[in-house]
């Protein structure tokens, strides 16, 4: 029984991070074309979440957390829009890091991990469900 308690819980934390990184990635394709509102002011930057293993004695392995949430610090677009309200004084305006193909593909990762969890959490179930049948037989 403690075995599938501890695969349950493991599967759970999997899920609850993979839920806090699609969260992210959706807020980053949200803000894609957030642009400063004055000449010079930073215009949204790329949030990272970042992983860490823990060791949990209940569930007799490691279950993942949520660590501190990143910054890409890559360079900002910068596109030639001299009507635009954050534009400098040459006319360019500077857009978010933000890559929508990458964060689509960050995307389609998350929903997969999060998707074989669930499925660990599924056959887990139908185990201990049949396992109870057979000591009820």
């Amino acid at each position: 029984m403690t075995d599938f308690l501890s695969s349950l819980k493991i599967a759970a934390t999997g899920m609850h991070a993979q839920t806090t990184r699609m969260r992210l990635i959706a807020e980053n394709l949200a803000n894609a074309d957030s642009t400063g509102k004055t000449p010079g002011e930073d215009p949204y930057r790329r949030r990272i979440p970042t992983f860490k293993a823990v060791m949990d004695e209940e569930a007799g392995g490691k279950t993942v957390q949520i660590g501190r949430v990143a910054y890409d610090m890559s360079d900002f677009d910068s596109r030639f829009e001299p009507g635009h309200p954050a534009a400098d004084d040459r006319g360019y305006v500077r857009y978010p890091n933000v890559k929508s193909l990458i964060e689509t593909m960050d995307m389609r990762e998350a929903q997969r991990t999060y998707e074989a969890n669930l499925n660990v959490v599924t056959v887990t179930r139908q185990m201990l469900g049949r396992t109870i049948d057979i000591l009820r037989g």
